[in-house]
């Protein structure tokens, strides 16, 4: 007997929520090398995920085929003293667009972290691991996991992500490269190990299981991924290759975890097991360090340009 697998061709329009962020500033940088689909990149002006009826009223009054959420309260410390906020937009924003996506058959991308894990475990990070969030915005983010596979037990993906940095915004990368030219020493953590990831790889990946077959199916059981780029560091080998392919000469120096206290606790480990993945959608996944030196050779251009 065989078996045909029943495929929806006409994803057309996609949303991508959070457009100001990294990631959603990479999708809209890669756009237009992917001319099948009309993109809608909706700001916090357009849409705004911390009020409800301003969520309700949007998706009234147009409908997708897919949406991309790249939105989140990302502001790691600062979650610890706006709890409310960060759960209304890592929560129940979330459980709300899901809810809303299952009412009008549009399938779902979520983006989430490795925050939902407790950085003790001594091997890579797979997505059926235990989870134990040691922060607010762990906390919520896994409860925005919770919230959407619950609501869409179909037709949605969460891939969890790690250490994003990009030509755009605020990031490790570019609060590196300012205090390097300022400062001679920084004091950097070493013994918080994982992987950068560079948004643009993360867009790339995104729409290709956009692309995908499994995505096109009419209807696909919901499923959990993870991705970042390969291999692994810690923040001060991440620090101290950024002052490299720079040719920044700033002194490195490591410190641990209980030298640099901050309000929101940090796993220690939290590498991702990109397996999944890579095999199920065939993605072939950059080093970060290649990854590294393609942003900076973005922001030398954005430096020289200006």
């Amino acid at each position: 007997m065989i078996t045909q697998r029943i495929t929806m061709p006409n994803i057309k329009s996609i949303l991508v929520t959070g457009s100001g962020g990294q990631l959603g500033q990479s999708l809209n940088h890669i756009a237009q090398t992917y001319p099948d689909y009309t993109f809608t990149f909706a700001h916090r002006v357009d849409l705004d995920l911390s009020d409800e009826k301003s969520i309700d009223t949007f998706f009234k009054q147009q409908q997708f085929d897919l949406i991309i959420n790249c939105a989140a309260y990302t502001a790691v410390d600062k979650a610890e003293s706006e709890p409310e906020l960060a759960a209304q937009l890592n929560h129940l924003a979330v459980k709300q667009l899901a809810e809303i996506a299952k009412q009008y058959n549009t399938k779902l991308i979520h983006i989430s972290t490795d925050y939902v894990f407790n950085g003790t475990q001594y091997r890579p990070y797979i997505e059926t691991d235990d989870v134990a969030p040691q922060s607010v915005y762990g906390e919520t983010k896994l409860k925005g996991e919770q919230a959407l596979f619950t609501a869409m037990p179909n037709n949605a993906l969460i891939i969890r992500t790690s250490w994003v940095y990009s030509e755009y915004g605020n990031n490790f990368v570019k609060t590196m490269l300012r205090l390097g030219q300022e400062r001679e020493a920084l004091n950097v953590i070493f013994d918080q190990v994982g992987t950068p990831t560079y948004a643009h790889d993360l867009a790339e990946a995104i729409m290709a299981v956009v692309d995908s077959d499994i995505v096109k199916q009419a209807v696909f059981t919901s499923e959990l991924y993870h991705y970042s780029n390969e291999g692994v560091c810690s923040w001060y080998d991440f620090a101290k290759m950024i002052f490299e392919l720079s040719n920044v000469s700033c002194h490195v120096r490591p410190i641990e975890t209980k030298d640099y206290p901050t309000p929101a606790t940090r796993p220690h480990y939290s590498l991702l097991n990109k397996t999944k993945i890579k095999q199920r959608f065939n993605i072939p996944i950059p080093y970060w360090k290649d990854s590294l030196q393609h942003c900076l050779n973005k922001l030398a251009q954005q430096e020289n340009t200006a």
